[in-house]
């Protein structure tokens, strides 16, 4: 992993007031990771999080006795990881570079102290995270019905 400069702010924080990104913004820093880096494991704290600029990142899953289970694949401008907004403060999944993956990687304690600070931007940010957390569970129930839903048990509505 090395750090890299000169961070614009990602379409994915255009939600947000524009002073308070501007000061989310200064928290941030780039990183690379080569393919194959670990960004996170399951069940470790969840202390920082990442806006994807380049590449691919697969979100995996511990399956015992077995190789993790790919869940998802997050691209460019796709916030990787959220687990850093809720107590416990613990990874859900793990996350692997795909490809080589550059970041935007902001520290956890000191956005939610930012967001503390600042709450319309602390609700704006929030509700960003939200949205995403919704989408990715809607992907996921779309995955599950394809791999279990009955095939042809009657008329699709």
């Amino acid at each position: 992993m090395s750090t890299l400069t000169h961070p614009r702010p990602p379409r994915t924080l255009n939600a947000l007031p524009v002073e308070g990104r501007e000061r989310l913004m200064a928290l941030a820093r780039e990183v690379y990771f080569p393919p194959g880096s670990r960004l996170f494991e399951e069940g470790y704290v969840a202390d920082r999080f990442w806006i994807i600029r380049t590449g691919s990142v697969a979100l995996d899953l511990h399956v015992p006795g077995r190789r993790s289970a790919t869940v998802e694949t997050l691209g460019p401008d796709e916030l990787l990881g959220w687990s850093w907004l809720f107590p416990p403060y613990t990874w859900h999944l793990g996350a692997e570079a795909f490809t080589p993956v550059r970041t935007l990687e902001f520290d956890a304690s000191a956005v939610r102290r930012l967001c503390d600070e600042d709450p319309p931007l602390g609700y704006a940010l929030a509700r960003c995270v939200a949205e995403t957390v919704g989408k990715r569970l809607a992907a996921a129930r779309t995955r599950l019905l394809d791999l279990y839903g009955p095939s042809g048990s009657g008329p699709r509505l």
